[in-house]
Order: structure tokens, then C-alpha cells, then sequence
């Protein structure tokens, strides 16, 4: 099968991709070195234009034909994938993405020298269930486009659909297309970050200009209209502020209801949520009666595990933490959680503080926790449970924890993510 896919042009290449490379890309073998192509996959015979150069020497190459199609090739679904920066590899028959995003995990502790024999099976999230997305705007001419921007670019896809997120998010799409585009000026762009609350949608809008009282009351109309539970707007870079609320958007961790600031962090979607949350009790043993709850957040572990410890959570974000001690101080929690602003990058905890705990839970940002786990790794916790989104950076802290006498016992990957290279997990380490 030959299906031409972009125009020639420039230094071109004929390549057989051989497999799949931690991001996604299909990775060919030359003689002039390793060729990473985006949206290829093994056994692909490909035309292909050299775009550019990683570091380290590899070359970048970009599909212009595909001259004979892999075995594990398929339609992607979506009529965006391609020119989307949304999904990766929605090109990939189920099987095959299903064993690939298995071996993720293991191949970046192999390169750190642990055995993956402990990755436990894959739990799979469906897709179009993700609660929380941020649709990037631009206002050209008449058109006003809204969706996410293209891989490894600042251009914009303009969606019409979108199967990673609910209904819910789905059908606000155009609706709020329809009401930006009454007021962001020619050249304009703003970002609309959605979450899909049990109370209602939650809708933070930011912008670099502020808007004028006749947007400020066609935003309130609109979240009238649309039946939103709050919609506030921030300047890039400031604080946010509501122009319509009219009931509070509401997140259920455990006993505790949690209103989150505009635009928070949270996990992408309740399914997955609820995955890590089971992982997670299920790692603490009953014996543990005082658990540190670390990069908390909203309180997603803490109150999960309220009904069985005492939770101490840490969290750097100033508004999140006000949201998990508003909701520490609900009755039904009995003064079990209790949270303490500390930025762990830069101060983190130290091994004699640590000590005082029964077991450790601790959910770092994509680049990992190397300062954290240096002390986390001299101190004498018997249970320290890693929740990870980046097994790269999660290999190299688990490498710190076990130089320093923890054992990994196991590790269950969670793709809540799915058709990208992105992964979570959850891991336990004894003592």
C-alpha cells in the first residue's frame, strides 16, 4: 500500500522502522545511525524527509510516504490524529500499544539496573473519560480556533471532536468557541482550562487582556446558559478571578468533599483516580497508624487514607493546600488530616522528620523527586508507597531508594493517558 501523507521536499530517505521508542516515535535503523519518526510504527517501510537532529546524533524524520504498512499499523479513529499533539499513537493495533506501554516501565529500570520482573500487569483506562483538559484559543479573521496545539509546534488544532474527554467537556467545545469569539480581538489568544466536577462544569478562562464589563456579562450569561458550576478568568501569570458563581465545583476524596481553585491540578480522570487510590490503600498496611502524605495536593491520597491513619499532607501550592485544609475541617474527617505548606524541592524533608511516620506516600511532578528521596532513602519509614507520571524520572529516583536499603517489591502501571507515551504508576518499597 502506498498513501502519500505530506509533499516532498528536502533531503529524503527510505527507511524500515524496527520498533517503538519510549515516546512514541518508531525508531529506524541506518547507516548513518538511529531516524525517530513520529507517527510510524514497526515493520512501517517509509519515504521519509529529514527534518532535523537530536542530541546525541540521531536523525528527526518526517513521513512522507508510507510505502509498505507494518503489521500492527492500523486507521487511527480520530479524524485529528496526525497533526494533533493530543495522541501519539492512536496509529497502533490494541495489542501491540497494549504490550508496548507494558514495557515502558521495565525498560527504564532496566536502564538503571533493577529488575523488572516486579511491573505487574498494565490497568488500562478507557478512553473519554478525561475530566480535566486545557483547550488552547486563537482568534484568525473570522474563525475562531479551539483545541490543542500540534506536536512539537505552536500551530493550532481546531477541534471539532475529541475522544479522550467526557461528554461533558465534549459538548462545550462549541458553545464556548462561540462566546470567545464575540470578544477575543484579531491575532488574540487565551486558554480555557475545563474540569468536569460532580457539582457542575468548572471553567477557568485566561487571557493577556482583561476583559471589559461587556465580556465580564457575556461571560456570566454563558454560565448561565451552559448550566456551568463556576467560571472565572485569570491575566497569564496573576491570580484568578469568579465571574459567575453559582453553585461550588465539588471533587469527593474519600469522606472529604473538596473545592478546588481555579485550574488546579488533578488526576485526569475519576477512573484513574480511582485505580491509584487502590493501589495506594492497598500498599499501607493497617499498621500504619501516621503516614506523610507528600506533593499532596488536593488531598487525593490524604483522605482517601483518613479512615485508617493520621495523615500529615505537604504541598507547595499555596491554593491547593487551602483547599485540603477546608476540607480537613469537615466533621466527618474528626481532625485526621492536617496539611503543612513546604515547597519539597527546595526544603525537603529531612530523615529525622520522616522518622516519626509509619509509612510514606509520595506523588512528585513529571521531573521527579531527587532531593526528597535522598532523604526519604537514609531514613527508617518501613513502607514508602512512589506514585509516578513519568517513568524515566521515577527509575532514577527508585535507584536512590534502593542504593539506600529500601526493597522494590512491585509496581503497577496505569495508563490513564491513553494513545500517548504518557504512564502512570504506583509502587511499593519495604524496608
Amino acid at each position: 500500500m502506498r498513501r502519500r501523507v505530506r509533499p516532498g521536499g528536502g533531503r529524503q530517505i527510505d527507511v524500515s522502522v524496527a520498533e517503538l521508542g519510549a515516546r512514541g516515535d518508531g525508531v529506524a535503523k541506518t547507516g548513518e545511525g538511529l531516524v525517530f519518526v513520529p507517527l510510524s510504527a514497526p515493520g512501517d517501510f517509509l519515504r521519509l524527509r529529514v527534518t532535523g537532529e537530536k542530541k546525541g546524533g540521531a536523525l528527526l524524520g518526517e513521513i512522507l510516504e508510507i510505502l509498505e504498512e507494518g503489521p500492527d499499523r492500523i486507521d487511527p479513529p480520530c479524524p485529528h490524529f496526525g497533526p494533533c499533539g493530543g495522541c501519539q499513537v492512536q496509529h497502533l493495533q490494541a495489542d501491540f500499544y497494549h504490550r508496548w506501554k507494558q514495557l515502558l516501565v521495565g525498560t527504564h529500570l532496566s536502564r538503571q539496573g533493577l529488575d523488572p520482573a516486579v511491573v505487574r500487569p498494565l490497568v488500562q483506562i478507557a478512553p473519554g473519560c478525561r475530566r480535566r483538559a486545557v483547550f488552547a484559543a486563537r482568534r484568525r479573521g473570522r474563525r475562531l480556533q479551539l483545541g490543542f496545539h500540534e506536536a512539537r509546534s505552536h500551530n493550532l488544532v481546531d477541534l471539532t471532536t475529541c475522544l479522550l474527554v467526557t461528554p461533558t467537556l465534549l459538548n462545550l467545545l462549541e458553545p464556548l468557541r462561540a462566546v470567545l469569539a464575540l470578544w477575543l480581538p484579531e491575532g488574540g489568544e487565551a486558554e480555557a482550562t475545563l474540569v468536569d466536577t460532580e457539582t457542575g462544569l468548572d471553567l477557568l478562562v485566561e487571557t493577556d487582556v482583561a476583559p471589559d464589563l461587556e465580556t465580564r456579562e457575556a461571560l456570566a450569561d454563558f454560565a448561565e446558559t451552559r448550566d456551568l458550576a463556576r467560571l472565572s478568568w485569570r491575566l497569564r501569570g496573576g491570580l484568578s478571578e469568579p465571574l459567575a458563581l453559582r453553585r461550588l465545583p465539588v471533587l469527593s476524596f474519600g469522606r472529604a468533599q473538596v473545592t478546588p481553585p481555579p485550574g488546579a491540578f488533578l488526576q485526569p480522570s475519576r477512573e484513574g483516580e480511582a485505580a491509584l487510590i487502590d493501589l495506594v490503600r492497598s500498599a499501607i498496611p493497617d499498621s500504619a497508624l501516621r503516614v506523610a502524605d507528600l506533593y499532596a495536593g488536593l488531598g487525593t491520597f490524604a483522605f482517601a487514607l483518613a479512615d485508617r491513619a493520621r495523615i500529615l499532607a505537604y504541598e507547595g501550592d499555596a491554593e491547593a493546600l487551602a483547599a485540603l485544609d477546608t476540607a480537613a475541617r469537615q466533621p466527618s474527617l474528626q481532625g485526621r488530616v492536617a496539611g503543612e505548606r513546604r515547597d519539597l524541592g527546595r526544603q525537603p524533608l529531612r530523615s529525622e522528620e520522616l522518622n516519626v511516620f509509619d509509612a510514606i506516600v509520595f506523588d512528585p511532578p513529571r521531573a521527579g523527586a531527587p532531593a526528597q528521596v535522598a532523604h526519604i532513602s537514609a531514613s527508617d519509614v518501613p513502607t514508602v508507597v512512589a506514585v509516578s507520571c513519568n517513568p524515566a524520572s521515577f527509575a532514577r529516583d527508585a535507584r536512590l531508594l534502593v542504593d539506600g536499603g529500601y526493597r522494590l517489591e512491585q509496581i503497577t502501571p496505569v495508563d490513564q493517558f491513553p494513545w500517548s507515551s504518557h504512564l502512570e504508576l504506583v509502587a511499593v518499597f519495604l524496608r
